[in-house]
């Protein structure tokens, strides 16, 4: 039985990790941490476990009271340091996204997590939605033959709508605890989901990440960037775009769309397909598989289970398709955007393999 620490109980902790957590026969909550302590001894006295003052001391209990493993579900500029304190002593790690705040941060997680031998899983869910890997897998397969362009869109009315304390004053619109907004919530999951259906390296991005429309509670505009418009190339030349926002104040939009050499692939456009396939004859291919996750519609991630399957045992492509490896280069696209957007400048992306070896991360 593995043994979980919640470091962080806000909303994500409370509608994903710990439901998915119970559902799992092979895992006990066991730990909670939140600087709210009223929200961790809530959650707590409806699941078991013990509430601790601090992460820290969560992380240095001994006994029946040691934890295994820890989902990292607090606010993102403290991603790295949480992640990192963990895996010094030696706990398994499953981070929300996004990964850190800079790319050092990003590289010493990896590094760190390759010393000491312990996994680090980052919540990339939009790798497991069954559309996209069914997806991959027609891709693969040269069914809609060379890819020359993309788009894919995330955008919904924002998180205040949604977050633990919603309204104007949620914490997704401090940059002090956020320091991205849109870019970093929505952003990152498209642009891994690129990388992920295509199996190519994003290698230049073409920017605008900023702020347009939302307001913190005193009228003025937030901090952090509310939405994004990314022109990407990949490693075959093809080019796409990626749009994120919380300014879509209708229904969520979820989508991606592959354009090939032999046809077009349709991801989440349709409420009853999840797949649709056109091709040159003007034959379309109809896949009714899922829904995708939306913020009023939580399903089951697959994110914990398979967090729980690398923690019990090495899984290989399962674990290695959310590993912290794999999201550092989605990572570094995101960075590069950042840049791009400040610079006004396309700015090539460098998918160097990390010095790890110099820093001592490697194994």
């Amino acid at each position: 039985m593995i043994k979980i620490g919640i470091i962080g109980c806000g909303k994500i902790a409370q509608v994903r990790h710990i439901p998915e957590y119970v559902n799992n026969p092979n895992v006990k909550i066991v730990a909670y941490f939140d600087r709210n302590i009223d929200r961790a001894q809530a959650l707590a006295d409806v699941y078991g476990g013990k509430v601790y003052a601090s992460y820290e001391a969560m992380l240095l209990a001994e006994g029946d009271d040691a934890v295994d493993a820890v989902s990292v579900c607090a606010a993102n500029l403290v991603h790295a340091e949480i992640t990192l304190k963990a895996l010094g002593a030696n706990k398994h790690v499953l981070c929300e996204k996004p990964m850190a705040m800079t790319l050092e941060a990003c590289e010493a997680m990896v590094a760190m997590s390759q010393r000491v031998g312990k996994k680090l899983v980052i919540g990339h869910n939009q790798r497991l939605a069954k559309a996209h890997i069914k997806a991959k897998a027609l891709i693969e397969s040269g069914l809609i033959g060379d890819i020359v362009s993309f788009k894919t869109n995330f955008a919904h009315s924002g998180p205040e709508n949604w977050s633990i304390n919603p309204g104007a004053t949620t914490w997704f619109f401090d940059k002090k605890a956020a320091g991205l907004g849109a870019m970093a919530d929505l952003g990152i999951h498209k642009t891994d989901l690129i990388h992920f259906l295509t199996g190519q390296k994003i290698i230049k991005t073409t920017a605008f990440v900023g702020t347009i429309n939302k307001r913190g509670p005193d009228g003025r505009l937030i901090g952090v960037d509310d939405n994004a418009i990314c022109i990407y190339q990949l490693e075959n030349g093809a080019i796409g775009t990626m749009n994120v926002s919380w300014t879509c104040y209708g229904d969520e939009d979820n989508s991606t769309i592959i354009y090939g050499t032999k046809g077009v692939m349709k991801l989440y456009t349709d409420p009853k397909y999840a797949i649709i396939v056109e091709n040159l004859s003007h034959e379309k291919i109809l896949y009714e598989i899922d829904k995708i996750q939306t913020n009023e519609n939580q399903t089951s991630s697959g994110v914990i289970d398979l967090f729980v399957a690398a923690v019990s045992a090495d899984d290989g492509d399962g674990f290695n398709n959310l590993s912290g490896e794999a999201a550092l280069a989605s990572m570094r696209v995101i960075f590069a955007s950042v840049e791009s957007a400040a610079s006004g400048c396309s700015v090539d992306v460098k998918h160097v393999a990390s010095d790890l070896n110099q820093r001592g991360g490697a194994k």
